[in-house]
């Protein structure tokens, strides 16, 4: 049998792409089960971690697990995420540094979410009215956004400093003392805090990266007989 240049090349380029795009969707598939199951453990366990300067940073296995923190607010140094819209109303996330007790390292601690004033340009008074020693939350990462601009991490100079995406590194060089890489969501029956509604991330569920992977692989075989259909009708002219 023999095959023409053009509808071979071009079924020899389309093959291996859609073949990768199903194997990249199962890929996927797997990585969401596994996400999914870290969740549901890490949201159904009840075992406390208590936040040290030794716990090794993996914010992502730390996910959702709840945590008890002892120290104290670094309430002269906070942070307000801009952009944050809750219920249509536009305003900001109060992040507030909360230095583990004996160590020079800090968590953020995210006290709720707080509306603009009338006057932008004037910042809400972010004072804690006591002194906390011991806090509960869970772990989380910071709030994300769909487009970040660039030098959309870079905080204000005044204090307290607004930010559009938070980036731990670089406000841990404005506090000069290290932060751990994710957030603790303050429990919302805790004092000193702000409107609290935390929320689990919605993601594409495993079934539907599986489901996409088949028409992938629908496809490919679909083209696969496209071409021979073709190929066996060009060699019978």
């Amino acid at each position: 049998m023999k095959f023409e240049k053009a509808p071979t090349l071009a079924y020899l380029c389309l093959l291996p792409l859609l073949l990768a795009l199903g194997t990249w969707q199962l890929g996927r598939s797997e990585q969401k089960s596994a996400f999914l199951k870290q969740q549901q453990q890490a949201l159904a366990t009840s075992e406390i971690i208590h936040l040290a300067a030794g716990l090794e940073d993996h914010g992502d296995q730390l996910r959702y697990k709840k945590v008890e923190v002892i120290g104290y607010y670094d309430q002269a140094h906070q942070f307000l995420i801009d952009n944050q819209i809750h219920a249509g109303k536009a305003g900001y996330f109060v992040l507030t540094p909360f230095i583990l007790d004996g160590e020079r390292q800090a968590v953020l601690v995210n006290r709720g979410w707080i509306p603009l004033n009338e006057d932008r340009a004037v910042l809400p008074n972010l004072q804690l009215e006591h002194e906390q020693t011991r806090i509960t939350g869970r772990i989380n990462r910071f709030p994300s956004v769909g487009l970040k601009l660039a030098g959309a991490e870079i905080p204000t100079d005044s204090w307290p400093s607004v930010i559009q995406v938070v980036d731990s590194q670089v406000l841990a060089k404005k506090l000069t003392y290290p932060l751990f890489s994710f957030q603790v969501e303050l429990d919302k029956d805790l004092a000193e805090g702000y409107k609290r509604e935390w929320q689990t991330a919605t993601i594409m569920l495993p079934e539907q990266h599986t489901a996409y992977a088949v028409q992938w692989f629908a496809l490919a075989f679909t083209l696969t007989l496209l071409f021979i259909g073709y190929s066996f009708k060009s060699n019978d002219k």
